[in-house]
């Protein structure tokens, strides 16, 4: 038993970042024409878990941009290599296309499965668009 303490101050973990810290990432197929790509910059507050920040959808149609506030919370797997799971929502305006009038609140909601570099897959939906299983990059 003496001689296992001396192990304990040797022995190395992987820790992750601490504290606050930002993080950037895009999520989507990234070169595949007309795929809806979301650039999340995000600042985590690694104590408590909670994230926000800006997302940026961007889509080669018309009306396809919207940039917005978004937030939510990370959640650890805490089996085997740990991940992080992470949950957004945020809101944005769009606009009725002419000849109609008009603007609506349109919901956004992401979730994230990554590393403890910010890598993996996820998906988002917003509208009519719902996708799933693309990559997440951290940049």
């Amino acid at each position: 038993m003496a001689d296992d303490v001396g192990n304990l101050h040797s022995q190395s973990a992987e820790i992750g970042p601490v504290g606050l810290y930002l993080v950037k990432v895009v999520v989507g197929n990234v070169g595949t024409p007309g795929a809806p790509i979301v650039n999340l910059a995000l600042t985590v507050d690694a104590p408590s878990g909670h994230v926000s920040g800006i997302a940026e959808i961007n889509q080669a149609v018309i009306g396809g941009q919207h940039r917005f506030p978004v937030q939510g919370n990370i959640y650890h797997t805490g089996l085997g290599q740990d991940q992080l799971l992470v949950a957004l929502h945020g809101q944005f305006v769009a606009s009725v296309p002419p000849p109609a009038i008009g603007s609506f609140l349109v919901q956004f909601r992401a979730g994230l499965v990554v590393d403890k570099t910010w890598n993996g897959h996820g998906g988002f939906d917003y509208l009519n668009t719902h996708i799933d299983n693309v990559p997440v990059k951290r940049v």
